[in-house]
């Protein structure tokens, strides 16, 4: 579960439809990058503007390009339905999915008790292992570390997408566990904190970045395991313009356009987003213009 795992952006054709030969591009991209894995349907391939039958059609796609490569698969299934969730994860584990990435429920605002009901019940329905995904900024609402330490105790639970961007906050869920003698895989959901939480003890990083230069977040990932910190720094400050640029408005708007840019796919997305505006568009195309990334040359 260690490792560089690419939060999939979902291309759209030129009738807002799902354009699967750049997806398909992207994805062989993935696989030659020699990423851990990838992740269909997450917040970052704007699964809220996806239908059902979009995002089984996506994870299908994804499962076959990935078949016999060792590149994993890591769904999104998440809702803020226990029970959709549920339905939706358990046709994931049938697919042959080797994780599923479940979202805190959104906008119900529930307490601890109804998030570890929600993780409990999700996790005895299927086959494969699970992800907590921690994002307070975009739900509302944040697992505490006691509520994590119990879900961890849970054997498919093997991971947590910690998004809050609070590297103390991962300090305390890695002391608790290691108190606790809990076994959990802590990997960062910011891409500027990557490896500022590597160095804490997280194992990898959940990324948009990687959907755009995969071989450089690779590459951060090896340098930190080995030892070699001045060059994964190195890379971290020469992409760190990106980092911060590919969130200037709300992702996944920045991320596509700059894949657009780098010739992988049009940059559409679906309302409610917007594209970028033009102030944003100027800043996104400096950090590209900074840290090398050339229109129609893919990283």
């Amino acid at each position: 579960m260690r490792g560089v795992w690419t939060a999939l952006i979902t291309p759209f054709n030129s009738s807002n439809e799902l354009d699967l030969p750049a997806f398909r591009k992207i994805l062989k991209d993935q696989r030659d990058a020699g990423v851990a894995g990838v992740v269909p349907c997450g917040t970052t391939g704007e699964t809220p503007a996806l239908s059902v039958a979009e995002k089984k059609t996506l994870i299908r796609v994804t499962l076959e390009e990935m078949k016999g490569s060792g590149v994993g698969v890591m769904a999104g299934t998440g809702s803020n339905s226990t029970a959709e969730t549920i339905e939706f994860s358990k046709w994931a584990s049938d697919q042959g999915v080797d994780s599923i990435l479940v979202v805190t429920p959104y906008y119900n605002k529930p307490s601890q008790a109804g998030l570890e009901a929600h993780f409990r019940a999700v996790t005895e329905s299927v086959n494969c292992d699970v992800v907590l995904y921690n994002v307070p900024g975009r739900t509302g609402v944040s697992l505490n570390v006691d509520t994590i330490v119990r879900l961890a105790s849970l054997p498919k639970i093997r991971a947590i997408k910690e998004a809050t961007g609070n590297v103390a906050f991962t300090c305390e869920i890695i002391d608790q566990l290691n108190v606790h003698r809990e076994t959990l895989t802590v990997l960062s959901g910011d891409d500027a904190t990557f490896l500022p939480m590597l160095s804490v003890g997280a194992q990898g990083v959940i990324s948009v970045s990687s959907n755009l230069f995969p071989r450089a977040m690779v590459a951060i990932q090896k340098a930190a395991e080995q030892g070699n910190l001045t060059e994964a720094m190195r890379l971290h400050k020469h992409f760190y313009p990106l980092f911060r640029d590919l969130f200037v408005e709300s992702n996944p708007v920045p991320i596509k356009e700059a894949m657009a840019h780098a010739g992988f796919c049009g940059n559409s997305v679906r309302a409610p987003l917007a594209p970028l505006s033009e102030a944003s568009q100027k800043k996104l195309d400096a950090s590209l213009k900074q840290c090398g990334v050339v229109s129609g040359r893919p990283l």
